[in-house]
């Protein structure tokens, strides 16, 4: 079972690096994307993660298919993103709350563009390009920060911890 590492952990510090293009579609990679799903899909409130996330210290994350998904329908396959670079990013930024599956239950406000555009490789090497506004556009930012060693509460002024309720 793969567990999400939390803020502590020192991989979440470090710059991930670039996957061989190569090595895209491969076994191992199938596996790491395999394992990111599976973690991602354990979190009710997740929408996102990046591999360092899961102890793997290489530039790929993934959006949850769920959150193109009406309720009650399959949720959609997750999106992959391998090597993703920022190419684009709005002048008009926008405080958002953010939280974080390595920054369990704290949350605080971040400034991030309210649309970005990300080129990257899927899951098969296929190079594309993804714009995006609102939660995309802050999931982009936050996800690329993950793979450049930063967490949002670097960037925030205040963090709030806010426990859910125990389950009955």
């Amino acid at each position: 079972m793969v567990k999400i590492v939390q803020k502590d952990n020192e991989i979440l510090r470090e710059k991930a690096k670039e996957l061989k293009l190569s090595d895209i579609g491969g076994k191992k990679i199938a596996k790491i994307l395999k394992d990111m799903s599976s973690a991602l899909a354990k979190e009710d409130d997740g929408v996102a993660l990046a591999a360092p996330q899961i102890a793997v210290p290489l530039r790929i994350f993934i959006v949850a298919g769920k959150i193109f998904s009406k309720e009650g329908e399959v949720p959609k396959p997750d999106l992959v993103f391998i090597n993703p670079k920022i190419t684009a990013l709005s002048k008009t930024k926008i405080g958002l709350e953010e939280g974080c599956l390595s920054v369990r239950w704290f949350y605080g406000t971040v400034k991030r563009s309210d649309k970005a555009t990300v080129e990257a490789y899927d899951e098969t090497g296929k190079k594309f390009t993804r714009s995006g506004s609102g939660l995309m556009a802050q999931i982009f930012q936050h996800e690329t920060d993950h793979l450049d060693g930063i967490l949002f509460i670097d960037k925030t002024k205040k963090v709030e911890e806010y426990k859910p309720e125990p389950k009955k």
